[in-house]
Formats: C-alpha cells, structure tokens, sequence
C-alpha cells in the first residue's frame, strides 16, 4: 500500500507554500523580529484572510472540518517561512473543542476568537509554576504560553485537566526565537461549562504541529545550503563539486525525508483515532527536534562564515528549531510519554 497525499491536500499546501514566498520575505521577518507591532498586526489581518483557523472546525460550526494531517501540510509551510501564526494555537483548540458543543469553536472558524495555548506544564514545570484552581478561584501561573499577545482565550493546563480561559496578567518570556512572543501566564478566570476529556490527545496535536513547524525549517534550511553550495565558489569551482560539501548536503537529506514519513503517519494515525497515535505523535516530535537540530548545525556549517551573518538570515530558523526542541517537551520527556503510552516504564 502507497501512503501519500491526496489532490486536496496537495493543492492546500501549494497555496500556503505561495503566500508564504510572496508575501512573508525575509526583510518582513527581520521587522517582526524587531517587534514592529505595525508589521505583525498587519501580517496577523493577511493570514487570518486566508481562512486557514477552521480548517479543524466542524463543516457544522463554519469550519472546513479536515484533520490533524492537513493541518500539519500548512504548518510545516509556515515554519518553512518562519512566520508567527496563530494557526498552531487555534488549530489545537480547534481540535481539543470540536465536540464540546461551545461556541467558541465557531468563532475560531469566523476569526471572532483568537486563541493562546498553555500546555507546556504536560512534560515540563518548574517548581512553583502552575495553574491551580481552587473552587472559583485561579491561582498561579504557567510559562512558555503562546500566542497569548492580542489572543481573547487561552486553551491551559489547570489541575491536570484542560480548560478555557480567559487570559490575565501576560509578562513576556524572552527566547532567542524574536519572531515569536512567549509568556508567562496567569488567568482572570475558567470557563467550568467547557470540559476537554482528552488530554493526552490534545497535547499530541500540539507535538505534532510544532514537529511539522521544525520539519518547515529544516527544509528551508537545507534548500538554503543547496542553493549556497551551488553559486558559491572557492578555488576557480562551485563548492557543492566538493565530495565534503556533497555528503553534507546528502546527510541532511537522508535524514529529514523519513522525517516527513513519520510526522504524516503521527498525524494520519490521530486522524483514524490509532491505538499507537499518542506513541507516534510523541516520538514524532522527539525525532524531528533532534533532526532539525542537526539540519541546523550542518546547514550553517555549509553556508561557513556567511551562516552567521544577518544578510543570509539563516539564524531566525535556526532559532526556531531550537526553540521548538523544547516547546511541548524536550526528546527526551517524550521518548519517556511514548514509552508510558506503550506499556515499557513500570
């Protein structure tokens, strides 16, 4: 049996992959870096047009009611250009409220409800950070939230459950990643009517968009390097007619192919609701860090001193993918979850 992409599919991720080349260019990225608020609103209005926010929504609540699968195809297409969309954060929601009956999901879908997600407390929580609920009552606060800038609700992880919220009080945490404001979070209050039953579920999708995020930037960061070792020259030749320089090239295709296999067959196997969907969404995400963290590493090795400047601009992925290594888990705290999930820690 051949595993691959529909027509649809193929075409969706065309459109995206052509917006993304036309109208988010590297001088646009470096103003959104420098936190131009004019830039990012503007770049916010022009991806909320494309109507991409319900493409996990139910067809009932106004969305297109397609699966994780197609929405990691645009995904990877906007870590491919390293732009700050919402569609991750609002895709996971999307995904966590599709059968909760609230009518937040249709404002998603209208573009009405701009939504932040705060899951990062699954795998990772430093001591004293958190979100409590205590009848009534919210306490405490969680880092690593994003997209909570301009967002009307924040998706959290509160008691060990999932919940919406309103956000409160937002003090911006600092990465080397500027095209991207993470913060730590508090919250005004929880909306109890709402009840997401599935959490580990949920917090696979998160795993696998943002793996589909650092897919993105690796093979930008790839084609980046072919394209250098073609045109630059040393000793009267190009260098990609150098063996060394070859099989640099040559790895990190090797490498990132099966990547892409993998990450198709996570969320495919979330879509058809697989007994090993959270085991492969998770070991998905471990895998791709670490193969976007070497496609980085050799991508800037090929490029020589020029990788390290801002003309070539190759440093805003190369950021991306190590900011992505540890949002939503380091490797190593998912191997241990997908290793949970298949019965192998006691």
């Amino acid at each position: 049996m051949e595993f691959g992409l529909s027509e649809d599919q193929i075409m969706l991720q065309e459109t995206v992959r052509r917006f993304v080349a036309e109208e988010v260019p590297l001088d646009l990225i470096r103003k959104v870096a420098a936190g131009d608020e004019a830039v990012i609103a503007q770049l916010e209005t022009d991806l909320g047009a494309l109507g991409l926010d319900g493409l996990l929504v139910p067809e009932a609540d106004g969305g297109a009611g397609l699966g994780v699968l197609d929405a990691i195809l645009v995904q990877e297409c906007f870590g491919y250009g390293v732009v700050p969309a919402r569609f991750l954060s609002n895709s996971v929601v999307a995904y966590a409220l599709r059968d909760t009956g609230s009518a937040l999901v249709n404002g998603i879908a209208s573009g009405e409800t701009r939504f932040g997600i705060a899951l990062n407390d699954f795998t990772s929580r430093r001591d004293g950070s958190g979100l409590l609920i205590h009848d009534d009552t919210v306490a405490g606060s969680t880092l690593m939230a994003m997209d909570v800038h301009g967002s009307t609700h924040v998706l959290c992880l509160a008691n060990d459950a999932i919940h919406t919220g309103e956000p409160g009080a937002a003090e911006p945490v600092k990465t080397i990643d500027r095209t991207r404001v993470f913060s730590k979070l508090g919250l005004k209050s929880i909306d109890k009517g709402i009840q997401v039953r599935d959490v580990d579920r949920v917090f696979a999708v998160a795993c696998v968009l943002v793996a589909a995020d650092t897919l993105g930037a690796a093979q930008c960061m790839l084609d980046k390097a072919v394209a250098y070792a073609a045109e630059r020259q040393q000793f009267g030749r190009v260098i990609g007619s150098f063996q060394a320089v070859k099989h640099l090239c040559a790895e990190m295709a090797a490498k990132l192919e099966p990547a892409r296999a993998l990450l198709w067959h996570a969320a495919h196997a979330i879509d058809v609701e697989d007994e090993e969907a959270l085991a492969m969404a998770f070991l998905a995400k471990a895998h791709i860090s670490e193969i976007g963290t070497f496609i980085a590493r050799t991508s800037t090795e090929v490029h020589g001193g020029m990788g390290f400047t801002d003309l070539v601009g190759l440093h805003y992925w190369f950021k991306r993918i190590g900011v992505n290594r540890q949002v939503m888990g380091s490797p190593m705290a998912l191997r241990e979850l997908a290793a949970r999930q298949q019965g192998l820690v006691a």
